[in-house]
């Protein structure tokens, strides 16, 4: 069977309702965007390929990244009938409710920072005040937005705060082994590169000066940006912030003593009230798990579960929400140590680590397995 690339319902090309405009437009329009919808379209889609395709009898196996690799787990849950197995690389199926401790996603992030530096993982944590000080100062915002070079000027220190926060989070999931633009143009080892620049400043400069030397290997690696714009929706996010408000409910923290991050706390209360503001939605938060499963998810997954490969590298810190034990012969977990996220689903090159041609022929090797079983048990129901 050809391979085909799905496209997921408002984030590909063709738009429900026409245009991406109607389809954002508001709460109606955008009620077709959920998991469920998704996995329905897709199955919807298979079937039809494979009828049209006179291919019914041919074997599906299902691939997919982050949010696609939850996809592509629950799929093959929810769906047994349409594939006989999935890949699943960092996939977060466990981020929900009190499945794994809030602080887990920051404390990774943060370990990978400590990991290649103490004063760079120190420099980031004492930023956070020395922004929040600065920013009470009469014409403080204005320094700000002058030594971060923001195209206008700060209203508030929340957005310069959120702005760095992203940009270490996506560092620690793009943390690949040699230069990429999944998000942004990045050097290898991107995390080491920015450690590197916020190291090698001289002493006499301010710790400001310092985070802005490394945050700008992330937004301006190549040099080509005169002044950022904390607006920018550089990773088309609109759609998933809907999802986040609705039924993606990933509870975060950070505990000050673990993380490099300020000390912080979800809160149910304040993110309903922010969902209703956004979207004139109240979050679901435990719809995930009554749909898919989480809680007990190993006993679970024993008696209903098989052929599914959850890859995950300890890098990335969407690996604290996912599958990082074997869970039965069939539903086996693949780690990295030095891996980041999705990074057995890039493709190959020159450059890639024996590690992680180690992993893919691992994956290759079970999922060769699923095919020689699908096509022994057709050709034992054949032979009867």
């Amino acid at each position: 069977m050809p391979t085909n690339n799905l496209e997921h319902r408002y984030y590909g090309e063709s738009m429900p309702y026409g245009s991406k405009e109607e389809a954002y437009k508001n709460a109606t329009t955008l009620s077709y965007l959920t998991a469920e919808q998704a996995l329905a379209d897709y199955a919807v889609l298979v079937t039809e390929l494979k009828r049209n395709l006179s291919a019914q009898a041919c074997p599906v196996v299902l691939f997919g990244g982050s949010y696609g690799g939850m996809l592509a787990a629950w799929m093959r849950l929810k769906y047994p009938h349409i594939s006989i197995g999935a890949l699943a690389s960092s996939a977060p199926v466990l981020q929900f409710e009190d499945l794994v401790p809030p602080e887990t996603f920051y404390n990774i992030v943060s370990n990978d920072f400590r990991h290649e530096s103490t004063s760079c993982f120190n420099t980031i944590k004492e930023s956070w005040d020395v922004i929040n000080k600065v920013g009470r100062i009469n014409g403080g915002l204005a320094q700000l937005t002058k030594t971060f070079h923001i195209c206008r000027e700060l209203e508030s220190v929340d957005g310069l705060s959120d702005w760095l926060e992203s940009a270490y989070s996506y560092l620690a999931m793009a943390n690949y082994p040699y230069p990429t633009d999944f998000l942004m143009p990045l050097p290898g080892s991107p995390i080491k590169e920015v450690c590197r620049k916020i190291d090698s400043l001289p002493d006499g400069a301010s710790v400001l000066q310092h985070i802005f030397e490394g945050i700008s290997v992330y937004y301006n690696y190549t040099g080509k940006v005169d002044c950022f714009d904390l607006d920018d929706d550089p990773h088309g996010m609109s759609g998933w912030d809907w999802q986040a408000c609705t039924e993606m409910i990933m509870p975060m923290a950070s505990n000050r003593t673990t993380s490099m991050f300020p000390e912080f706390y979800f809160d149910p209360k304040s993110n309903e009230e922010q969902c209703l503001k956004d979207f004139h939605v109240k979050p679901r938060p435990t719809w995930i798990t009554t749909e898919f499963g989480g809680h007990a998810f190993k006993s679970a997954l024993k008696t209903f579960g098989s052929n599914i490969i959850f890859s995950n590298g300890l890098l990335d810190p969407w690996s604290g929400g996912s599958v990082l034990e074997d869970v039965s012969e069939t539903i086996v977990a693949l780690i990295t140590e030095k891996g980041a996220h999705h990074l057995d689903l890039r493709a190959a090159t020159a450059e890639d680590p024996d590690w992680l041609l180690d992993q893919r022929s691992s994956e290759i090797k079970l999922i060769r397995d699923w095919l020689d079983e699908y096509y022994d048990e057709k050709k034992a129901t054949f032979s009867t």
